[in-house]
C-alpha cells in the first residue's frame, strides 16, 4: 500500500502533499513524474512508477508546486512544467468527455431538447450537460423542468462539437445522464475540473437552476 494511502470506513483516503490533509481519494489528483523528471498529472491513477496526490484545485496544486512539494513526495527531482495547470484541465476535460462516450453506449445518457424535456419531466436526472455554446432560449426551455427538481447539477464547460464527438453526433446541445455507476464516475471527475474552470459560463443564470 502506497504510504500516502489510508482506508477509512469503506473508501480510500490520501494525503495532500500540499496541505497534509487526508481526505477521500475523489477530491484528489495523482500526479507522477516521466524519466526526465517532469510531473504530469495522473487523473486515471494508472500511470506505474511512485505517485503523489494534491487536493484538486488550481490552489492546492500552486502551493505544491511553491513549497517543492513534488520532489519531495516523489523522492526525486521533480519539475513541474508552465503549463501544468493546462495540462491537468486538458486531462479531466478528456476524462469527462470520453465517460459521456461510454454513457451513451451504455444506454444511460439522453440526447436532444425534446427528449430531455421528456425525461425531466419523468425523473431527476443526475446530470445535466449543456453545450456551452447552446442558445439561451433553448437552454431556457428545460431550466424550469430543473428548477422543479430544486436544480440540477449542470455541466455547460464542453463545446457542442466536443459534446457530438464524445456522443457520435455532429453536435450535442442538450443532455442528461441518468443516475447510476457511470453517473458516479462522471461526478468525480467532473467534481475535480470543477477545481480548475467553472463548471457553466459565468454569465449564465445563478437563481439555483444549475447547482
Amino acid at each position: 500500500m502506497d504510504k500516502s494511502e489510508r482506508r477509512e470506513g469503506a473508501g480510500r483516503v490520501r494525503r495532500c502533499i500540499a496541505t497534509g490533509e487526508v481526505q477521500p481519494e475523489a477530491g484528489l489528483i495523482r500526479f507522477v513524474a516521466d524519466p526526465d523528471g517532469w510531473v504530469f498529472p495522473d487523473p486515471a491513477a494508472r500511470a506505474p512508477g511512485r505517485g503523489v496526490w494534491v487536493t484538486s484545485t488550481r490552489e492546492a496544486v500552486s502551493i505544491a508546486v511553491k513549497k517543492g512539494a513534488f520532489s519531495r513526495g516523489l523522492k526525486r527531482e521533480a519539475k513541474p512544467r508552465e503549463d501544468l495547470m493546462d495540462r491537468i484541465v486538458e486531462g479531466l476535460r478528456l476524462r469527462c468527455l470520453n465517460q459521456l462516450s461510454i454513457a451513451r453506449k451504455a444506454g444511460e445518457i439522453v440526447l436532444g431538447n425534446d427528449q430531455v424535456a421528456s425525461a425531466l419531466r419523468t425523473a431527476k436526472p443526475a446530470w445535466r450537460i449543456e453545450a456551452s455554446d447552446g442558445s439561451p432560449d433553448g437552454r431556457g426551455k428545460l431550466d424550469g423542468l430543473s428548477l422543479a427538481w430544486g436544480g440540477v447539477p449542470t455541466a455547460g464547460c464542453f463545446t457542442g462539437m466536443e459534446m457530438g464527438m464524445a456522443l457520435g453526433r455532429d453536435v450535442v446541445i442538450h443532455a442528461i445522464l441518468m443516475p447510476g455507476r457511470l453517473a458516479d464516475s462522471w461526478t468525480t471527475d467532473i467534481r475535480r475540473l470543477a477545481g480548475f474552470i467553472p463548471l457553466v459560463p459565468d454569465d449564465w443564470p445563478r437563481d439555483g437552476t444549475y447547482i
